[in-house]
């Protein structure tokens, strides 16, 4: 079956093929012919599984080559991200045709974004927070609104923003048609399909099969040392057949110091996280979608909506924080027909929180492999070169790789600790202030000033016992 046999346009089926998008993926098989017919879909997919033709095409297709203007269609998403990788499949999809895509989102300047508006967009794509602040001041006109759709449901619910979404309801008219797609479905989804969509059909494409996990990743669960994990990371970087990575870390600096760490080693690395501005975001997502970066090392929040197809391997340098979150990060690889590698890291302290993921999934894992960057079974499990270091050789290092501004120098990083953890110390015996060591001996000191010299006496101590204090001997 191709796009024309769905009922598409040659013009959307045309701009597709100019990409080597030719043939449908499950979810859209299914969600494309309803929604053509004006039907209320809850779509359940995988992440990767091509939700966001399932639902753009049928609205592009709506919307026709009506000239009219003005917002028409409204995308939802939970992350800046994930609002900037849908507007760009749509104004893909619609790259024969006058229809006008916007952006909007928060990190950015109002300007840029009204501008687009004002031009007469007619689909926008955009995070809970900027759409309301728009709308609350006349800038967006959700009044005329016939297409709603809500992407990735259940990370927008994770994130709070339940309110959010039922004040942009508010906004939009009742007859609008209105698509839900997510990954799972909690029951928070399924009471607001009953309260904003009319009669929606629950389309799932997930194989019965293949369990909770998709079936076309490859997992592999460690239990590592804490000190040992950069070495791991840095073998496993160099197997065989791994292209573009991510790697998940807990907290916005471990984020920074991992990246900083594997640029250090020699890996094309960049960061992702919240302390960073909008546009150094912007910045990394684009230097790794293009490849000019492989890696990135992202919080889980930061990465949530992440749209990249070609990702091989994912790496949870920490473990999340449940099996859903778990889901989510893995379901970054694997996408689009392909294969992935899914590699966890266990701290000693995080085996009872593993424990519930693993009993929540069915891994039969409760005791992950005792694992080392020295360990055989490392080696085989993710096809390791044998003799492979953590660390490039410079003249070895690929490609496009520079310290730039992401380097750090060795033994210190933006927060003041050095470049493996820890906090920055003095070296030896040197003061960290401008203040002069004080001498051992009692005898009086010389010092100098400008010309001339002087004689300064011993310093006299006194200490203190119970509140009162007695000379020094």
């Amino acid at each position: 079956m191709n796009f024309k046999e769905l009922g598409i346009d040659q013009d959307i089926v045309d701009a597709l093929e100019s990409r080597g998008i030719t043939s449908p993926f499950p979810i859209q098989e299914q969600a494309i012919p309803l929604a053509l017919t004006g039907q209320d879909i809850i779509g359940q997919a995988k992440t990767g599984t091509g939700k966001t033709l399932g639902f753009g095409l049928p609205l592009l297709q709506s919307l026709g080559k009506d000239p009219d203007k003005g917002a028409k269609a409204l995308v939802v998403v939970p992350t800046r991200e994930l609002a900037i990788q849908v507007a760009d499949d749509l104004k893909l999809a619609s790259a024969n045709r006058s229809t006008l895509v916007a952006a909007i989102y928060g990190g950015k300047s109002y300007e840029d974004q009204v501008a687009e508006i004002n031009a007469g967009a007619q689909v926008i794509v955009g995070t809970p927070g900027r759409l309301i602040d728009l709308s609350k001041q006349k800038l967006l006109d959700l009044s005329n609104i016939r297409f709603m759709v809500l992407d990735e449901a259940d990370e927008m619910l994770d994130l709070g923003f339940l309110p959010d979404v039922e004040k942009l309801f508010a906004y939009t008219p009742d007859g609008r048609q209105t698509m839900l797609f997510s990954a799972t479905m909690p029951g928070t989804i399924v009471t607001m399909a009953r309260k904003y969509q009319n009669r929606p059909v629950h389309i799932r494409t997930n194989d019965p099969d293949e369990g909770q996990t998709k079936a076309d990743i490859k997992q592999f669960i460690y239990r590592a040392h804490a000190l040992d994990k950069d070495e791991v990371v840095g073998r496993i970087l160099q197997a065989e057949g791994r292209g573009k990575t991510v790697i998940f870390t807990k907290t916005k600096r471990q984020a920074s110091k991992v990246s900083e760490e594997l640029i250090d080693r020699g890996f094309n690395a960049c960061a992702l996280h919240g302390d960073m501005t909008q546009e150094a975001r912007e910045k990394s997502m684009a230097a790794f979608r293009a490849g000019k970066k492989d890696i990135l090392v992202a919080t889980e929040v930061a990465a949530r909506g992440i749209d990249v197809d070609d990702v091989t391997h994912v790496i949870n340098y920490t473990i999340p924080e449940d099996e859903k979150a778990y889901l989510h990060r893995v379901g970054r690889t694997g996408r689009a027909g392909r294969t992935g590698i899914a590699v966890t890291f266990v701290d000693w302290e995080d085996l009872t929180r593993w424990g519930h993921i693993n009993t929540a999934l069915e891994f039969g894992q409760p005791d992950p492999t005792e694992t080392y960057s020295s360990s055989a079974h490392l080696f085989a499990d993710l096809e390791i070169p044998a003799g492979t270091k953590g660390r490039i050789a410079k003249s070895k290092r690929p490609d496009g790789w520079k310290p730039g501004d992401d380097e750090k120098p060795r033994g210190g990083n933006s927060r003041g600790g050095n470049s493996r953890g820890g906090e920055r110390r003095p070296q030896g015996n040197k003061p960290t202030g401008d203040r002069k060591p004080a001498a051992k001996s009692d005898a009086p000191r010389t010092e100098k000033h400008g010309e001339g010299e002087h004689k300064r006496p011993p310093r006299q101590r006194n200490r203190t016992r119970n509140g009162g204090s007695t000379p020094a001997n």
